[in-house]
């Protein structure tokens, strides 16, 4: 189904948009609720001067121009579609809906519609990797995709790249109204490096988007910056006008999380020399091993790239002796055939003996309706192995 928006003329005679214009920018517009990955989703408040500021950010990150044709792979309730409705508004341009995301749906429709852009979530590039070559053929021209939601592995967007399709990697929460980071490409510095070191680059988070205020990782207890040393481990942090208006009938929480003049995030990430950020992992999901910590997303990237792996997500499971210690969860391609112990083994090649996973369950991975991997089910059936 396409709906092509009308000329801005016709708009414009036909509409008189000040009779929608709110009382105050401050006024809610939208309430959307957090995915629910930890169990406890919370709504959040938009108000109307930061869905404004998000669409228009999105036009710049992306140079989308004028007249864009967008696929709707990214659901339009996910962070009001990550504010591209308003987006698209601004520069006039074509919707193509899907009533399904299906690979044969995605790849007929970028062939049909000549689509220029689309987001989605790492799964969704995931499963267009995974399609039928006939399908991918489709792609005739240069298109582009808009990933987060998770951290992406370096092989999908690798993938992705070869495919021809280009990959920009973004992040937010659904209380920054969609993106707010970018990882902004530097073709003068990596343009000339090989396929797998600029996927590499491209997984971390970025920098911060043209309308963000500010933006950084620091201690949560301090608030001092940590050092940009591409180690130190910090959490990130955001504020300015596209930051939430607050937690629907939630004053603690909304407290909480903007303790400090800052919005603290509860992702955790490291500070590269250049600026760029790249989260580690959730500070809930992180796992302490005999003292060390573990990132949960490092494993999993390492895990994405084995050729027989489709799905992969790594937990914490309490250890009697290492107080815990990581539980892979992965589900394999079509035909393909793996047991645990070669899993491990694989690990053991790539990964410090301490973040081998001790325990590997073959299952399809429980996710939310916008294709995020519910952690707090699997570190459920993570302790009752």
């Amino acid at each position: 189904m396409v709906n092509q928006c009308p000329p801005a003329l016709d708009l414009l005679q036909t509409l008189d948009a000040s009779a929608y214009l709110p009382a105050d920018e401050w006024d809610a517009i939208a309430l959307n609720y957090t995915s629910g990955t930890t169990g406890n989703p919370k709504g959040v408040v938009y108000h109307h001067r930061g869905a404004y500021l998000n669409a228009v950010s999105n036009a710049l990150t992306w140079d989308m121009g004028e007249h864009p044709v967008y696929l709707w792979t990214l659901p339009m309730f996910h962070c009001n579609g990550w504010c591209f409705p308003w987006t698209l508004a601004v520069n006039a341009g074509t919707s193509v809906c899907l009533r399904q995301v299906r690979e044969d749906a995605v790849y007929e429709a970028i062939g049909r519609f000549g689509v220029t852009h689309f987001c989605g979530a790492p799964v969704v590039l995931n499963t267009l990797l995974n399609a039928a070559d006939e399908l991918k053929q489709l792609v005739t021209k240069p298109i582009k995709t808009m990933t987060a939601g998770a951290a992406p592995p370096a092989a999908i967007i690798q993938g992705m790249q070869e495919q021809g399709v280009d990959v920009t990697h973004v992040y937010g929460l659904t209380e920054t109204y969609g993106p707010v980071t970018l990882c902004a490409w530097r073709d003068d510095l990596w343009g000339g490096l090989d396929s797998t070191a600029q996927s590499s680059l491209k997984a971390r988070q970025g920098v911060g988007g043209q309308m963000l205020e500010g933006l950084m990782v620091a201690d949560p207890q301090t608030l001092v910056p940590v050092p940009q040393d591409g180690v130190t481990i910090g959490e990130v942090m955001m504020r300015g006008n596209n930051v939430m208006k607050g937690y629907l009938k939630h004053p603690t929480a909304t407290a909480e999380s903007f303790d400090g003049g800052w919005f603290h995030s509860g992702d955790l990430a490291v500070w590269g020399e250049d600026g760029y950020l790249q989260i580690k992992d959730r500070s809930k999901d992180i796992i302490i091993s005999g003292g060390e910590n573990i990132s949960s997303i490092e494993i999993e990237d390492l895990l994405f790239k084995h050729p027989a792996i489709m799905e992969a997500a790594v937990v914490a499971k309490t250890d009697a002796k290492w107080g815990e210690t990581p539980c892979a969860f992965v589900a394999l391609k079509p035909g393909a055939a793996l047991d645990a112990e070669q899993v491990v083994a694989y690990c053991r090649e790539n990964l410090a003996r301490f973040k081998v996973p001790k325990h590997v369950v073959f299952a399809d991975l429980p996710k939310t309706s916008t294709g995020k991997v519910q952690k707090f089910n699997l570190r459920e059936m993570a302790e009752a192995l």
